[in-house]
């Protein structure tokens, strides 16, 4: 069978970087390949010479057989190469369906053709199977229902080739469901798919075989049941990850209250009280009213750490040093004046502390990968010198080295006292992270117990 994309000896250099080399990948049609790596690995650029963005420097690309050298993403989508960004790029103020059909928007006589419009657009969220309102506005739209906006765009391009970047980062269990029986559908039609996902699970239940990026370099393929998730996060990392939820020394918490969540549900010092439930329960609505108003809430000691890294926790056109400091200001200047030199003094030590791979303090936090940009957003809060952390999804769209190192932090300030709540809808870090768990479902807690009194499944029927 004739591959549907061959990449063989990819090469890219940005300056003096050198973010590929001898890349290579291969997908045949109705099979799902998934590109596993930590951040800053490649996979991003490769994403990006695949759908246009880029052009390599070297090797070659074929697209079922035929040479392939795009050199726009129009040219891309031309030899049915679509892809879905993990960072989502919609108009707020368009519509479901105009979104859907940006770039593509039928018309007749020089006048959009609104009918046209609406059955192309939901043809592509029937083919997805997702339930959305042609005529809302997508600035009205949870973070989860704009993922399947996006990839209805994808699809309605008609794809042979479908790249997806982290597509479950932003969906609760259900939409996860309802997009991986839609992507079995796609392939059994014959579409390819390229799935970037640090969910090696997620990768398992939809990739028969995989290759692995490591500083920009393939190093590692093969057949996914035949390999040890501990091989591949060896592959990833390039050493062994002794333990994915490291846990600080703890002495014997004494009961010191720090926080009370609901009437019924309080947090002590030193506690990780983790809230899990599916995506619209409440879950992130409930941190946000913990932290209202937020002027308050900091002076109190009380910080939140957002779902939505690039729209609420970070300034992403500003430096490290801007986004470590933002709340601790007054610190750092005299007279009104604000200290370049201090603000950098100031946030150097959290950079190393945290670990960010970054060029220095002035370095601007749109440039960085998504797990050390969730470093920045939460060194922040700890360099505020909050005793009471909110964290909502903490690890969304990050790769397992990072959510190893968040994980430690959490655990490590616990450790020194800190009261932490954690939102997530994955279950396996709340498991391992958490002292107790409550479950949110339709906007109700329900009382916490003792982690290690849950099941699984108790918890997932609990949120049903």
């Amino acid at each position: 069978m004739i591959p549907r994309l061959q990449a063989h000896g990819i090469g890219k250099a940005f300056g003096a970087t050198r973010a590929l080399h001898g890349v290579d990948i291969s997908v045949a049609p109705g099979e799902v390949l998934a590109v596993i790596g930590e951040n800053g690995a490649g996979k991003s650029t490769l994403m990006n010479i695949l759908s246009g963005v880029h052009r390599p420097d070297s090797g070659t690309l074929l697209v079922d057989g035929h040479p392939y050298r795009a050199g726009d993403p129009q040219a891309a989508r031309a030899h049915g190469i679509a892809i879905v960004h993990q960072e989502l790029c919609l108009c707020d103020h368009l519509t479901v369906a105009e979104n859907i059909c940006l770039g593509a928007w039928p018309s007749r006589h020089g006048f959009l053709a609104r009918g046209q419009l609406a059955l192309k657009a939901q043809a592509a969220l029937d083919r997805l199977g997702a339930d959305l309102a042609l005529a809302s506005r997508c600035g009205d739209l949870s973070p989860a229902q704009r993922q399947l906006v996006e990839i209805a765009r994808a699809l309605a391009g008609e794809p042979r080739l479908l790249i997806l970047d982290e597509p479950t980062s932003s969906l609760g269990a259900r939409d996860i469901e309802l997009l991986f029986r839609a992507i079995r559908s796609l392939t059994a039609d014959g579409m390819s798919v390229v799935i970037i996902s640090h969910q090696l699970d997620e990768c398992r239940a939809l990739a028969s075989r995989f290759t692995v990026l490591r500083d920009g370099a393939s190093v590692g393929a093969g057949l996914l049941a035949e390999i040890s998730d501990s091989a591949v996060i060896r592959l990833m990392v390039g050493r062994d990850l002794a333990e994915l939820y490291p846990k600080a020394a703890r002495t014997p918490r004494t009961r010191q209250l720090a926080l009370n969540v609901t009437d019924k549900v309080t947090v002590d010092a030193g506690e990780i009280l983790g809230i899990y439930g599916l995506i619209g329960a409440g879950r992130s609505e409930l941190l946000h009213h913990l932290f209202t108003p937020p002027t308050e809430k900091l002076a109190g000691g009380i910080g939140l750490l957002s779902e939505d890294r690039r729209g609420e926790g970070l300034l992403i056109h500003r430096s490290i040093a801007d986004n470590l400091t933002l709340t601790c200001l007054a610190r750092l200047s005299r007279w009104g004046w604000l200290s370049t030199g201090r603000q950098h003094a100031a946030a150097t030590p959290w950079i190393q502390r945290l670990g960010i791979k970054c060029a220095g303090p002035g370095q601007i936090v749109r440039e960085l990968s998504g797990g050390n940009q969730q470093k920045v957003a939460l060194g922040r809060l700890l360099h505020h010198g909050c005793r009471v952390l909110l964290l909502d999804e903490p690890t969304r769209g990050i790769d397992v080295g990072a959510k190893a190192q968040i994980y430690r932090l959490i655990s490590e300030q616990a450790a020194q006292g800190t009261a932490v709540v954690m939102v997530s809808s994955y279950l396996p870090e709340l498991f391992g992270v958490c002292d107790s768990l409550a479950v949110m479902r339709q906007g109700k807690l329900s009382p916490p117990r003792p982690v290690n009194e849950w099941t699984h499944e108790q918890a997932l029927a609990a949120a049903v």
